[in-house]
């Protein structure tokens, strides 16, 4: 087990079966839930060091925080006496490095498996839900700071409040998003749940939504007599899950509207279950604090984030939307943000996801006046031939708005060719799309 709990600061020392971690190496250490648990680690006396695939802001962050990273995933990477190696759940186990680990014997654990086992040890609030957990917990820390809790927090972005996914604190509460795919978030040990909503996703692994529901389900009952599950109690996907639960539930729909700097109502919805998060943490918090906590809330990297103008004076946005409702949501609030044209380069998420809410994912660009779909990002998937951009682009195209299937390079081109000054334009979607929005202010 990970964890020793002081009066002063907890885990001082980190133990796994027993034996105290000194050193511990991390593949795949640029994800953005694997890099904030290696500063945490790192925090906490452990000499870390991993490698990643490819440079990023994410890896540029660690450099700077003395965390050495290779670049390149090689056996030769793994240095001697390491007391455990920690992976990504995108590396699999033929990975070189990890091959190398299980020769020399070195004990391996999940990235989810090592949070839950620092969970253990601390009074956690897990921000879950389909939407919102990133903007949500990085609310709910920045309320908690601010109020002299001294809260850790993993992060799934970079927060601009903070320069960093990783917030570090000396308190006895942890917060952390909680990620519902293959049930991950199941690894935590929440004193305080936040559901922000539930809706049919990863479709890869979950059947449907049903099948998402009992994962949520089997979470809140995780949740002690004396801890909350803080959730839209009249959501249509959520009421269902919460009778005969120990803990208290709590209704954020009922906190009040806050004054805040990122636009939209789905953020007005982050902010209240942010707000009633921390209340149910520190119940003393004056109201007044933490509307000013949020009012002052900057964002995080790749959600609603502004990167600046085109040459030609057009302004551009980047955010993570993968699913069709943030998708469609999103370009609600962008569409009121301009009196020209809105256009939007996609980078559709998975094969899996893009074939099976293909029909949600036509509808969602009504808001839009151009749309580019980029190849889809396969990640951990095999293309099977059944869906492609240019498959979601037809049918973007036959639901009433234009739109096209281009090469990252096309999209550039595009972008650089038809907005003007007065219109807009949004990069979205959970791969490397983001490239696109930085090179055209560059």
């Amino acid at each position: 087990m990970i964890g020793e709990t002081s009066s002063t600061h907890s885990y001082r020392h980190m133990l796994l079966n027993e034996k105290e971690i000194t050193r511990a190496y991390f593949i795949g250490i640029g994800g953005i839930g694997m890099s904030a648990l290696a500063q945490l680690m790192k925090d906490h006396g452990v000499r870390v060091m991993g490698s990643d695939r490819e440079e990023s802001p994410v890896t540029e962050l660690l450099h700077e925080k003395g965390i050495a990273v290779a670049i390149g995933q090689q056996e030769e990477n793994l240095p001697a006496d390491i007391d455990v190696v920690i992976y990504s759940e995108a590396v699999w186990d033929d990975n070189p490095e990890r091959i190398e680990a299980r020769r020399r014997g070195i004990p391996q654990m999940s990235y989810f498996t090592a949070l839950g086992e620092v969970s253990k040890g601390k009074k956690t609030i897990a921000i879950s839900g389909t939407h919102g957990k990133t903007t949500t917990t990085g609310m709910t820390a920045r309320i908690l700071r601010d109020a002299g809790v001294s809260p850790s927090a993993v992060v799934g972005s970079l927060v601009k409040d903070f320069g960093s996914n990783y917030l570090s604190g000396t308190g006895e509460y942890l917060v952390v998003e909680a990620c519902e795919y293959k049930r991950d978030f199941m690894t935590l040990s929440p004193y305080i749940l936040v559901v922000t909503n539930i809706e049919f996703d990863h479709t890869d692994y979950y059947k449907d939504l049903a099948d998402v529901q009992s994962a949520f389900r089997a979470l809140m009952e995780k949740v002690p007599e004396d801890g909350a599950i803080v959730t839209d109690a009249e959501n249509p996907n959520i009421k269902p899950l919460l009778s005969g639960l120990s803990a208290r539930i709590i209704d954020y729909t009922t906190e009040p509207a806050y004054t805040l700097t990122l636009p939209g109502e789905f953020n007005q919805m982050n902010a209240r279950a942010a707000s009633a998060a921390a209340r149910a943490a520190k119940d003393d918090i004056i109201p007044e604090n933490i509307a000013a906590s949020l009012k002052e809330f900057a964002g995080t990297w790749r959600r609603f984030e502004y990167k600046g103008k085109t040459a030609a004076g057009a302004e551009v946005y980047d955010d993570y939307a993968h699913h069709p409702t943030a998708v469609a949501k999103t370009l609600a609030v962008l569409k009121t943000k301009t009196k020209g044209k809105l256009y939007v380069a996609f980078h559709p998420h998975l094969y899996s996801r893009t074939r099976d809410l293909l029909d949600e994912f036509g509808k969602a660009f009504k808001d839009a006046d151009g749309v580019f779909i980029a190849p889809i990002y396969a990640a951990r998937e095999v293309d099977d031939g059944t869906v492609s951009s240019e498959i979601l682009a037809k049918l973007i195209k036959k639901n009433g708005t234009q739109a096209e299937a281009l090469t990252f390079d096309q999209i550039r081109e595009a972008f650089i060719t038809y907005p003007k000054k007065g219109d807009v334009i949004v990069t979205m979607g959970a791969g490397d799309i983001y490239k696109v929005a930085d090179a055209l202010i560059a």
